[in-house]
């Protein structure tokens, strides 16, 4: 096949910085001329791939396509040597991590901008990966963004698109190519983590008793959870909703959560389903919820990692060689890493934290209030992975319990009259006026720096608690492996009976700004089932009224409601 490299003129355009998980825009800012090209060719600028391997896929938003055409364009113009690359250009984030970690790739280019909505006049997402299939680190990221500004020129090859729907081996210019099954090594990897046979004998033999459904969302991982629960696991077809992927995500925002997986959380209810679970656009986050029985994120995570060592071969084989938390989620996982002598980290929010402890052999399991749970299988947070992980355990515990079913809530109020429970909340306050988010940041940094919050006591007028200021400061990280240092993560105001409200301006929106509001309070075991089995809204009342109060949230942002509450 003859080809030429051509060099094109362009233009540096402002803001290309890629955020937590890349850079995301709208659909319309990546269709500007020069605009996606730059920002790909600032890739190959920064990481050098010449000679390399880089795996390509995605979520199969809006715009994908053309950008997975792209990227073969300019990609083998800087003389990548092979591409590896999804059937119709599709990988859930999880099953990328694995692919570059399975075939000892270089790097990936991934297309997604997770949990945002997809469409022309939505969201789309560059995200590249480094060879340990991990989202690459602000030392890389700052090189892409730096190239980014200086830009004048980027080298593509023009070819016919090559036909992404036929899996096999292909050339595209000086590159190879192979184009694999999507789901078939994802697969494979729980399946050696997994008991699937224990998990396949316990839902065939409680098929009446104890239902599963999974929502895709039209998000990527329909495929993948159709061949985990109904290939794999025997499950009918009525197990599985919303599992064609869609460039659209079917005009839904396939973030799973209470607001957004109400089509889940409907249908579990009406049926009495017994397991609901949904995961997001690019498969890396999750929402576990039965019949009256919702799992917050931090509470997934906790119990994970009370069950993994004995009810998981993974874990069985390789033990648990500690335990991880972003800071705004609650401390549950702290009170279960105590109890098993397990280290404990506490990082920003951002996967990517997490991979240096993992690289070293100090973190197995961890998660994000976010609906972001994983281990060390891969370096992303893995939604799937979390789901055959409850069912894993469920199993387990059910084998434990031959004479009574036990459920999601069954395992719930378990866990909490061992370990208490740390009522949890976000409030989401979505595409609000940017001047007044950083105001809110502002207001609450006077109070850092003056103190003139400390030991001042406020009371809830609905429910006549009172909360002291113990402390308010903003949490810095200093990575224990490389000594890196991440600065000003989020503002926590903590007070005396160990609450504690976190305030954080979100880097994972495309347009305004998204500020979260996360609140929690613990209740100690021996406070009781009554106590602890509380509406988790009803335990927080209080707190979150203070909170409000404290911050003047609503004022600043213009806003009496959250956008989501979670």
């Amino acid at each position: 096949m003859s080809y030429q490299v051509k060099e094109v003129k362009t233009k540096p355009y402002d803001g290309q910085k890629p955020g937590t998980s890349g850079l995301r825009k709208r659909v319309k800012v990546f269709q500007q001329e020069h605009y996606t090209e730059n920002f790909i060719q600032s890739i190959f600028d920064a990481v050098d791939l010449k000679g390399k391997t880089l795996v390509v896929g995605g979520d199969g938003r809006y715009y994908s396509p053309e950008t997975v055409q792209t990227i073969l364009k300019i990609g083998s113009a800087n003389g990548v040597a092979k591409f590896i690359i999804g059937k119709d250009g599709i990988f859930s984030t999880p099953a990328a991590s694995n692919i570059i970690r399975k075939y000892k790739a270089d790097g990936g280019i991934l297309l997604t901008a997770s949990h945002n909505p997809g469409g022309p006049n939505a969201d789309f997402g560059i995200k590249y990966n480094v060879s340990n299939g991990g989202p690459a680190p602000e030392s890389v990221t700052n090189k892409i963004f730096d190239k980014t500004k200086s830009i004048s020129s980027y080298k593509v090859i023009e070819l016919p698109p090559l036909d992404l729907s036929k899996k096999g081996f292909f050339t595209y210019g000086p590159s190879n190519v192979e184009i694999i099954d999507s789901v078939a090594d994802y697969l494979e990897l729980l399946q050696s983590i997994f008991d699937f046979p224990l998990i396949k004998n316990f839902l065939q033999s409680h098929a009446d008793s104890f239902k599963v459904l999974f929502d895709g969302m039209h998000g990527v991982t329909g495929p993948y959870g159709r061949a985990i629960f109904v290939e794999t696991l025997g499950l009918p077809e009525s197990s599985v909703q919303n599992a064609q992927p869609l460039p659209d995500f079917g005009g839904g925002h396939p973030d799973p959560n209470l607001t957004y997986a109400h089509e889940l959380v409907e249908r579990v209810e009406r049926e009495g389903i017994h397991f609901g679970a949904a995961s997001d656009g690019d498969g890396d986050r999750n929402m576990i919820y039965g019949k009256g029985a919702f799992v917050t994120p931090s509470d997934s995570v906790a119990i994970i990692a009370d069950w993994a060592a004995e009810a998981i071969p993974y874990f069985k084989k390789g033990g648990v060689k500690g335990l991880a938390r972003s800071m705004p989620t609650s401390a549950q996982i702290d009170k279960v890493a105590k109890k098993k002598g397990l280290e404990c980290h506490v990082v920003p929010t951002g996967w990517k934290f997490f991979g240096n402890l993992m690289d070293a052999g100090r973190l197995s399991i961890c998660g994000e209030e976010s609906f972001g749970t994983g281990s060390d299988h891969i370096r992303e947070k893995d939604g799937v992975w979390a789901i055959v992980a409850w069912l894993n355990i469920l199993a387990y515990a059910n084998q434990q319990s031959p004479n009574q079913l036990v459920g999601i809530k069954e395992l719930l109020h378990k866990h909490y009259a061992v370990y208490g429970r740390s009522f949890f909340s976000r409030y989401d306050y979505e595409e609000v006026s940017a001047v007044g988010a950083q105001s809110l940041v502002d207001a609450i940094n006077v109070h850092i720096s003056t103190g003139s919050l400390a030991s001042t006591s406020h009371v809830s007028k609905s429910t006549g608690q009172k909360f002291t200021v113990a402390d308010v400061s903003n949490f810095d990280y200093t990575d224990p492996i490389d000594g890196s240092v991440s600065r000003n993560q989020g503002q926590i105001i903590t007070f005396d009976d160990g609450s504690r409200v976190v305030f954080r301006l979100s880097g994972t929106g495309s347009q305004g700004a998204t500020v979260r509001m996360y609140v929690e309070r613990y209740v100690p075991p021996e406070a009781g089932p009554q106590e602890l089995n509380k509406d988790t809204q009803e335990g927080l009342k209080g707190l979150i009224e203070v909170a409000l109060q404290i911050s003047n949230l609503p004022e600043f942002l213009g806003r009496d409601k959250p956008t989501v509450i979670t």
